[in-house]
Order: structure tokens, then sequence, then C-alpha cells
């Protein structure tokens, strides 16, 4: 029996200018799988955070969200809703109707073996438990360094490098990830000794949401990967993590277009236009702060309303 699978991702408003690239790397991966791929789909058009240069700006923006992400259905989130909320939410909703779950990114590009690969690892695997992960760029510290694709971990990390292909700040096609990924024949996975992950791309199986593992409501922003992850060791122990190494997925979190048509944001670079925002800086703060204190139980958790004190 095939491995069924469900991958969610949240689109915010402002990034519909990259969209298409996440839905044709996914439609690619689905249609080269034979078993059955749920896709979930939330569109936050809220503007209390990020404003939108005008309301037909905005107009554009979802109109264009809705043509790229044919054919599958979107859902639209009125309200402030984060990475973490989607993540929490999506984890709980679709734990009890797919084997395996998936988190998608708009900035990903999903690998076209995807399904396949993880198919077979699901009915592999000694254990009902377990988290995955695809390799991923050169990163910024060697604690990185098993999870890095083999045509990258021996690259050096050069700081602000937008140029090498390597680099965690270069921007890379779907051409450039299949042909990195068509030298590879068979798949190499390995055990992590001890789990290092971030949230794009990262594969879950429902046995680890159904026993009770998710993101704290206190993370309300971001860092909800590594909440996660210290909720997994806390409920369930060093479980698994497999690492697909030979197999890239590209996670292009310094894409140009990322944040597109967004009034009073400066910068010449993604992070500088976020933290342009004064709001940003404190919630990332706040949220960061939260993450490392779940288990502190003197700890206070923030919330959004002390973003704006």
């Amino acid at each position: 029996m095939k491995t069924k699978f469900a991958i969610g991702c949240l689109i915010q408003w402002y990034e519909s200018e990259i969209i298409n690239e996440y839905i044709s790397t996914l439609n690619k991966a689905i249609n080269n799988y034979d078993g059955e791929v749920i896709v979930d789909i939330t569109v936050c058009v809220n503007q209390e955070l990020e404003k939108a240069e005008s309301i037909q700006k905005l107009k554009e923006c979802i109109r264009k969200i809705s043509k790229d992400t044919k054919p599958f259905n979107i859902n639209i989130e009125y309200g402030i809703h984060t990475i973490a909320d989607y993540r929490r939410e999506f984890n709980e909703n679709f734990c009890e109707k797919a084997d395996v779950l998936v988190w998608g990114e708009s900035d990903m590009l999903v690998p076209s073996q995807t399904f396949t690969i993880l198919d077979g690892l699901h009915k592999q695997s000694t254990v009902s438990k377990y988290v995955a992960t695809f390799g991923i760029c050169k990163m910024w510290d060697d604690s990185w360094k098993a999870l890095e694709h083999p045509d990258f971990t021996d690259k050096p990390f050069i700081e602000n490098d937008y140029d090498n292909f390597w680099s965690v700040k270069y921007t890379m096609s779907a051409t450039e990830m299949e042909e990195i990924n068509s030298r590879t024949i068979q798949p190499e996975v390995n055990i992590m000794p001890q789990h290092k992950f971030n949230g794009c791309g990262l594969v879950i199986s429902s046995e680890v949401i159904k026993a009770g593992v998710n993101i704290p409501k206190s993370v309300f922003f971001v860092h909800e990967d590594t909440a996660f992850m210290l909720m997994t060791q806390k409920v369930l122990g060093n479980i698994p993590q497999y690492v697909i190494k030979n197999i890239l997925a590209v996670h292009n979190r310094n894409h140009p277009l990322k944040r597109s048509n967004i009034i009073g944001e400066v910068g010449d670079t993604l992070n500088k236009k976020r933290r342009s925002n004064d709001w940003y800086v404190k919630a990332n703060k706040m949220s960061e702060e939260n993450c490392y204190n779940i288990f502190n139980t003197q700890y206070k958790s923030h919330k959004w309303e002390d973003v704006w004190k």
C-alpha cells in the first residue's frame, strides 16, 4: 500500500511573486508519485503587520496567488496568521488523514523525487515515529554539516555570498536543483545522532503528532521549528531523524521577490527590509525567548499584545 502524504504551506499575500516556483515543483513531485498527496494551502490577506502599497496592489497579489496555485484549493485567512500558527494547525488537522506530513514553504523548491523516496523511507523505517530531512545548502556553521548536500558541504562559507550556488543566500532555480539531483542514482539515507533541522521541507510521521508533539502556542511568530524539535525530544526522546543527504531540497530564504508591494520597508536585502519594522524585531525576539523557555517553570511567555507595548 502506498504511503499517504499531506503537504501544507502558508502563503502571505506579499509572497505572490515567488509562489509559482513552489507550486510548479510540487506539481512535478506529485505527478512522479502514484500514491495520494493531500495539498493544503492557506493564504493570509491580513495587513495588521505588513501593509500593502494600495488595496489594488493587495488585490493583484491575491489574484496572482489564486492563479498560480491552481489546481489546488486555497483557504483564506483574514486574521494575523503566522508560520507557527499555520504549522501547529496543519499538524493537528492532517495527522489523522495522512501517514506522513511535510512542511512546505513559499520559498521552497520541492525535489521531483520527494514522495517516491519518502514512500520507500516510510515503508523501510523500523519505527513508526520519526522525522526526516533532505540535503540542504552550505550553512553558516559546522553544526549543520551532517545535513548539507555532498556537493555543498566542503565549499567555503562566505558572509553575504549571493553568487555561489552552494551559499545559504543564493537564490537557486528549479532547473539547477533538478540538475544536481539528477546525478543521484541511489539516495543516501543517514540517521542523525541528535536532532537538527529547520522547518522548510521537514518530514514528520503522523504518529509523532498523534503522540502529543506539536508547536507550543507560546511560540506565536517564528522559531516554531526549533520549538517543535525541543518538544519532540521532550515527549519522545531521540527518535530517528533520517537525512536523505544527496537529494537537495532548496530553501530560497533570500529570494529578492519574497516581500513585494509592502509599504514603508527599506533596505537592500530581505533581512534588512524585515528588520526595518520595529514590530518584527520585537516579535522575533519575544517568540525566540518563548521557544527557549518552554520548560522553564518560572517563565511567563510573551504574547502579541506585548509586541505593541
